[in-house]
């Protein structure tokens, strides 16, 4: 079963979330999506054992073949390959790889290299193995790390995966395939409104999901308000507490220190389980 964990917004706690929830089932591979600032290895302070460069294909052009028609150009919609008189500038970081150019080059003159976008980890610890992906400094896009990470994943295991925040491209590649997603929101005016969106996105694209409130206690009631007209479930609250946030200020996922929590996310994973029917 392949469980996303995900959120309209920052700072919801959906990393924590994915982290217990992992320690508390155990036997689970936790893929880090969040490759623009993932953390869940300050969580759990895996021991590093493998690492690997992820890379784009950009297009490399023959001079010697090149005659500056300006096929290539005219072709890609991203205004990755420029062509002047005397001149041909290809920009990396604006190509998506997708291989038009060189099909249209009528001299054949367009080839393909390597170009490092990112790396991906590789650790383990307390019966979870961590794949984490690193998008490397100033690079614009993190979807090809996304399906790098995605592509660790082993089957017939179960699966938790750690979205990056909001709903944009990076949420859409991540929760894609998944068989349910957890969306970890705060009963707050903000919490409400990206929590909308995530929902909506989620509806489209055909994922069941259910909601997790964090920091239960505090804001309004509007949220479960919102989930009871849309007939959300609501599958457990976190309270805003300070034993909890004290542990996570250290680095230390709550449930390690709470067993209570164990038995908890167990339950929520559980829920899941039945929900999917799996």
């Amino acid at each position: 079963m392949i469980v996303s964990v995900a959120s309209g917004k920052g700072g919801t706690g959906k990393t924590s979330v994915a982290v217990n929830m992992a320690l508390s089932v155990g036997n689970v591979q936790l893929l880090d999506c969040d490759v623009e600032e993932p953390n869940a290895y300050l969580l759990l302070h895996p021991e590093i054992n493998k690492k690997e460069p992820v890379y784009t294909l950009i297009p490399k052009v023959d001079r010697e073949l090149c005659n500056t028609c300006g096929e290539c150009t005219k072709f890609c919609q991203f205004n990755a390959i420029f062509v002047a008189s005397e001149k041909i500038l290809v920009f990396p970081d604006l190509c998506s790889s997708c291989g038009g150019c060189a099909m249209v080059c009528p001299r054949k003159a367009i080839t393909w290299e390597k170009h490092k976008i990112g790396t991906l980890n590789f650790g383990a610890t307390d019966g979870v193995a961590l794949v984490y992906g690193e998008l490397e400094v100033g690079k614009p896009m993190a979807v090809p790390v996304i399906k790098a990470v995605k592509k660790q994943i082993k089957e017939g295991g179960n699966v938790i995966l750690d979205s990056p925040p909001g709903t944009s491209c990076p949420f859409v590649e991540t929760v894609r395939g998944s068989d349910f997603c957890v969306l970890v929101t705060e009963p707050t005016p903000f919490g409400l409104h990206d929590l909308k969106i995530a929902v909506e996105v989620l509806r489209k694209v055909g994922i069941p999901f259910g909601v997790v409130i964090n920091r239960a206690g505090i804001g309004d009631k509007k949220v479960y308000e919102y989930c009871k007209e849309e007939n959300i479930p609501i599958m457990i609250e976190i309270p805003y507490q300070r034993r909890i946030a004290e542990l996570y200020s250290k680095g230390v996922p709550f449930s390690l220190e709470m067993p209570e929590w164990q038995e908890k996310f167990q339950a929520l994973y559980n829920q899941i389980k039945e929900l999917v029917g799996k």
